[in-house]
């Protein structure tokens, strides 16, 4: 399997080229870049496959309430960082009895030295449920899901933490991260690893192996998760759910991917701290018409921190590059509290302390894919001003399992102060990869296939303007689009200084 390792660079000027394409990296200025589209392997199409319950990767490998699927997250700014874990096991079936939370504590020893964690910290914990009110459907219940906070922590310095209940001799074993840089104009993170709609097959496992390898200080997860909704409550998948299950009552979900996904993902996410924004496949409805839950009670995220009521959208600082994490299947209009806590947020902004801004959430609002084309253009219609008007660099989105780099760009129109749009949902899951473009012929959508189902509006019409003026696809790879190829990978973001 060929990965793509793709690398995208912010030095002074905004470097965003793969730096095995070029032995020069331009910059942005130097553009806008002739359209690229690289051909397409056909050997990359194999079936997508995932790790069965029966890999022990994925098995549980802990006893009684020790910790387990421990994973780090931000808060706004490197003095403070999450732990989050589980413990206890998850029960799945037609009888079954949450764990009662108050039973085990959420205790989190650290300091500077493996052999001294001198400073203790203490949080909550919660269990949440997927129930489904039809017979034959089976319910689930997590784990005992704990998240505490370590705060006064140093900037650029390694701490080394133990977790778990030290009342029950539950603790785990000790693991260590380093804090985010302080920031500053001249201080980044050295790597931050970027990559959308991992799943867990065995090409995931290829793509995280690497990024591993890559020993990035961070990392970017911009949605689609587990696709623990591509199965039956009895564990049965799909790579198409509504083909295969057309009369069932509710699109259930096979929560204990959700756990799965978790322990293969530790050994990463235990030392670098991991920041998640929903993609549509965190949606999981059940009874109550709840959504969402799995995804809001699994990760911590600096919310509250960042003047969020919600964990669909937050923002953090690393380093000198300030993000802006946003929730696509949520209210986005500009009457609602999310465009309201975003006008907040990028008005707080201090660009001589972090000069870069960058924002991310799931379906992308520039590709030229033929799948979920122009799908979410009701959020690009309400939010792109406002993200063009505070000047934000680069924006990551997922959605389109093919990896996409525009030139920048602003109301479908090459622009120098637009941001430079990447998507990067490549990642490896089971839906396979995104192959043809809405610019080939036969290929462009219905536009009454592209509604977006979570504001009830179309908002993709015809363009009024430009080469594709009275169309509603282009008959070429649009200006816009810099470089597209369809491969697994992940993405690599460093400034340089």
């Amino acid at each position: 399997m060929i990965l793509s390792n793709q690398h995208i660079v912010l030095p002074l000027l905004l470097n965003l080229l793969f730096t095995f394409v070029y032995s020069h990296i331009p910059t942005t200025l130097e553009g806008p870049f002739p359209p690229i589209t690289v051909p397409f392997d056909p050997s990359l199409r194999a079936v997508a496959i995932d790790l069965p319950d029966t890999d022990p990767r994925v098995r549980r490998n802990v006893h009684g309430f020790q910790p387990e699927q421990i994973s780090l997250s931000l808060s706004t700014s490197y003095h403070s960082v999450w732990v989050s874990w589980i413990t206890g096991e998850f029960q799945i079936g037609y009888n079954i009895k949450p764990l009662d939370p108050k039973t085990v504590s959420s205790v989190v020893h650290y300091g500077t030295s493996r052999t001294a964690l001198v400073r203790e910290a203490k949080g909550q914990s919660l269990i949440y449920n997927q129930l489904y009110p039809y017979e034959g459907l089976q319910n689930y219940t997590s784990g005992i899901i704990h998240h505490v906070r370590l705060r006064g922590l140093e900037p650029s310095t390694v701490y080394y933490y133990q977790c778990g209940d030290p009342s029950l001799e539950a603790m785990s074993d000790i693991y260590y991260f380093r804090t985010m840089p302080i920031s500053g104009p001249k201080s980044y993170p050295g790597r931050v690893a970027v990559v959308g709609d991992l799943g867990l097959t065995y090409n995931t496992t290829t793509t995280i192996n690497h990024l591993t390898s890559n020993e990035p200080d961070l990392l970017l997860l911009i949605g689609d998760v587990t696709y623990a909704n591509l199965y039956l409550t009895n564990g049965t998948g799909s790579d198409c759910y509504s083909c295969s299950f057309p009369q069932s009552p509710i699109h259930e979900t096979y929560q204990p991917r959700w756990d799965y996904w978790g322990r293969f993902m530790q050994n990463l996410v235990s030392k670098v701290p991991m920041m998640v924004v929903e993609g549509n496949h965190e949606i999981e409805k059940q009874a109550e018409d709840k959504q969402f839950v799995a995804y809001s009670s699994r990760f911590a995220f600096p919310s509250e921190e960042s003047g969020s009521s919600s964990t669909f959208y937050y923002s953090f600082n690393a380093g000198g590059i300030h993000f802006v994490m946003l929730g696509a299947y949520t209210d986005y209009a500009r009457t609602g509290e999310q465009y309201k806590w975003l006008e907040r947020d990028l008005a707080s902004v201090d660009r001589s302390v972090t000069p870069w801004l960058v924002a991310a959430w799931h379906p992308p609002w520039y590709s030229t894919y033929k799948a979920h084309y122009r799908e979410a253009e009701c959020m690009r219609v309400h939010v792109e001003d406002l993200l063009y008007s505070y000047g934000v660099d680069i924006v990551f989105n997922g959605h389109i399992h093919a990896y996409e780099r525009s030139n920048r760009v602003y109301n479908y129109n090459l622009d120098p102060c637009g941001p430079v749009h990447i998507t990067i949902g490549d990642g490896g899951n089971r839906e396979k990869m995104a192959i043809k473009f809405a610019d080939e012929p036969g290929h462009c959508p219905d536009p009454s296939s592209t509604p977006d189902p979570y504001m009830g509006g179309f908002c993709a019409t015809n363009f009024t303007f430009g080469p594709a003026v009275s169309k509603f696809c282009w008959d070429r790879q649009p200006d816009y689009s810099a470089f597209r190829e369809s491969s697994f990978g992940y993405g690599i973001l460093e400034v340089k200084k």
